[in-house]
């Protein structure tokens, strides 16, 4: 799936620009809905990927793009649900992340993206 980190900000995927985190369910996109993890943003610095948002729970991979530093947070809570579900977690700089995606088909990619940090 065609797929790269624009500048801090902005990801392209596909032919389309975004502006703000993504959910990458079986190649569908749409927009992260962080407001469930927004309880967590004091003890954490910024809002963190938890368990309470939407997330593709699907295939044997969920692929978390941790932002264009990395910054992002992701709860225990997360990896501990993926353990349960059998899906192997791969946390990587969205950049970097972005790169790796570009080999699979888009019905193979689940993720959450984190486009600024």
């Amino acid at each position: 799936m065609k797929m790269r980190m624009q500048t801090f900000g902005e990801i392209e995927v596909g032919d389309e620009r975004y502006d703000y985190d993504l959910v990458i369910e079986q190649g569908k996109i749409s927009k992260r809905r962080k407001k469930p993890s927004k309880i967590y943003r004091e003890r954490y610095g910024h809002t963190p990927l938890s368990v309470e948002e939407t997330i593709p729970w699907h295939g044997k991979r969920l692929f978390i793009g941790t932002g264009m530093y990395g910054k992002l947070p992701v709860m225990p809570e997360v990896y501990d649900m993926a353990e349960k579900k059998h899906i192997k977690v791969v946390a990587l700089p969205t950049p970097e992340l972005c790169d790796k995606l570009l080999k699979l088909s888009a019905s193979d990619i689940n993720a959450v993206l984190h486009v600024t940090c």
